[in-house]
């Protein structure tokens, strides 16, 4: 039998398209790790959070009272939403809530919501409190803002004095920030797996053993305030 000859044209060649994967970067693509600096003598709250995080920060912040210290807040979110968000929060808060602006002092009775489009950061007055610094650094675990990079800021600067929530969320931004603040002395809450929309960023924290307690969501603002009152009257007391 004959066999067919080859044909001589070329075969088309198919493209194949290439999936760019963005790196999952840590915090230290923003912001290094400073340990033994000098802290900040008042005390912070930071809480970071992503899927579900609109819904547990309300019932949070509107059960706070209005001598509560400042509290930073990361929450993954498009930068076009944080600003209604914070004002939407603020409308239902005894505490006020807004969006964090560059270079703004800290105030007790207020929380400050990282802008979408940066990382909450943070520096020292000389006087010992707390002024927020916005990074456009690249996103870190693929967020900006992270919970990451806040944490550790917080880490950096007000290390004992900071009480550290990290909330419903997928992903793993904050385990690690939220390790970084216990070695630096601060007290961390995760809400508990039955509260979460997604256990995802707490068991993180909850696995590294960063978390000194597991909560209800509903049981958490009530422990914020009796452990700022805490530290508060130890302070006093030394």
């Amino acid at each position: 039998m004959m066999q067919k000859p080859p044909d001589d044209k070329a075969k088309p060649v198919r493209a194949v398209a290439t999936l760019e994967v963005t790196p999952s970067l840590s915090a230290d693509a923003v912001l290094s790790r400073q340990q033994g600096r000098a802290q900040g003598k008042g005390l912070l709250i930071a809480m970071g959070s992503s899927t579900g995080g609109t819904e547990a920060l309300r019932v949070i912040l509107a059960a706070l009272l209005p001598d509560t210290p400042p509290v930073i807040i990361s929450q993954h979110m498009p930068e076009m939403f944080t600003r209604s968000f914070a004002e939407r929060l603020d409308s239902l808060c005894v505490i006020r809530v807004k969006e964090a602006v560059e270079g703004e002092t800290l105030q007790s009775g207020t929380a400050y919501i990282a802008p979408g489009h940066s990382h909450l950061l943070l520096r020292l007055t000389p006087a010992g409190g707390y002024v927020v610094s916005l990074n456009q650094g690249p996103p870190v675990n693929r967020h900006r803002p992270s919970v990451d990079v806040m944490f550790r800021a917080a880490a950096n600067v007000a290390g004992r004095n900071c009480i550290a929530v990290i909330l419903t969320g997928m992903g793993r931004d904050g385990a690690e920030g939220m390790v970084e603040l216990k070695q630096a002395g601060a007290h961390n809450l995760a809400q508990d797996e039955k509260s979460c929309v997604v256990f995802g960023m707490p068991r993180e924290a909850i696995l590294r053993g960063a978390a000194h307690e597991v909560l209800p969501l509903v049981d958490i603002p009530a422990r914020l305030t009796a452990l700022c009152r805490q530290r508060i009257n130890l302070r006093s007391c030394t």
